[in-house]
């Protein structure tokens, strides 16, 4: 499974091999760095979504894939090294699932994103730490992100078969006007799955839920392609695709921000 259990958490919290990451954030806040500091799993070292798992917004999108050699320091700072067993949380926003499908993209298979993120964890009576978190440098090393389609492939890829889901909300993928998307739609043919609707009150939901979510927007064991604003939610539903037994899903990075933004790529509306 892509995630481990808070109850599995609290009793592993020593091992030697594990390394937390913390990748609390908010569409509306930002990385919650201060939080952090007020508080946070013991052993567990901050990790800012907008700095450390995306690169400069631009032309590719709002939160295109972080230079390789960011990436890498960053997990070095944080020990994780090729052996590392590593868990991520956050408050259920997606932020932990990107670090975990770019753990898992860019070659690392030991990571696993917290179940129900840190408030499940705090509702099983897991202990919370102030102090810092002090660990030897990893040895963290990648050659590449893989699974992942370019803008400019998207749509040969669903003429030849694969189903391209969009996981932003029903209304924004309808495009019902927003201020998140200054130019509402979807990519033509694509498949509505909000990520949402596969999590129950932040715990990832079951796994025949989930197949079934997935019979009823036309996958039938088809590869699958999935994007969402900018390319952080869209892991959240990977991460349900893969705990459903969807084998190696990609994520299209630019998704939506990168989609709207060029005026040469269909758009559909149906809002």
């Amino acid at each position: 499974m892509p995630t481990v259990a808070p109850e599995w958490l609290v009793k592993h919290l020593s091992d030697g091999d594990l390394r937390i990451l913390d990748a609390r954030w908010s569409l509306a806040g930002g990385a919650a760095r201060e939080a952090y500091e007020r508080g946070h799993i013991p052993g567990s070292t901050f990790i800012d979504l907008d700095l450390d798992l995306a690169g400069a917004p631009g032309r590719a999108g709002r939160h295109p894939l972080p230079d390789l050699t960011v990436f890498a320091e960053t997990m070095r700072r944080a020990g994780i090294g090729g052996d590392s067993r590593v868990v991520v949380y956050d408050e259920v926003t997606g932020a932990a699932a990107r670090a975990w499908w770019l753990l898992r993209s860019s070659g690392h298979e030991r990571v696993a994103v917290l179940d129900g993120g840190l408030a499940a964890y705090l509702a099983t009576g897991g202990p919370i730490s102030t102090l810092p978190t002090e660990l030897s440098t990893g040895n963290f090393t990648t050659s590449g992100f893989r699974r992942t389609v370019p803008a400019i492939a998207v749509m040969d890829r669903q003429a030849e078969g694969h189903l391209v889901l969009d996981a932003r909300t029903r209304e924004r993928y309808l495009g019902v006007p927003n201020p998140l998307d200054p130019s509402p739609g979807h990519i033509p043919g694509a498949r509505s799955l909000p990520w949402m609707d596969l999590y129950r009150d932040g715990r990832l939901g079951n796994p025949e839920e989930i197949r079934g979510s997935l019979a009823a927007v036309g996958y039938d064991g088809q590869p699958v392609i999935a994007y969402c604003g900018s390319g952080v939610t869209a892991c959240a539903l990977l991460l349900a695709l893969e705990a459903a037994g969807v084998k190696e899903p990609h994520l299209y990075p630019g998704s939506w921000s990168e989609w709207a933004g060029d005026a040469g790529l269909p758009v559909e509306r149906d809002g």
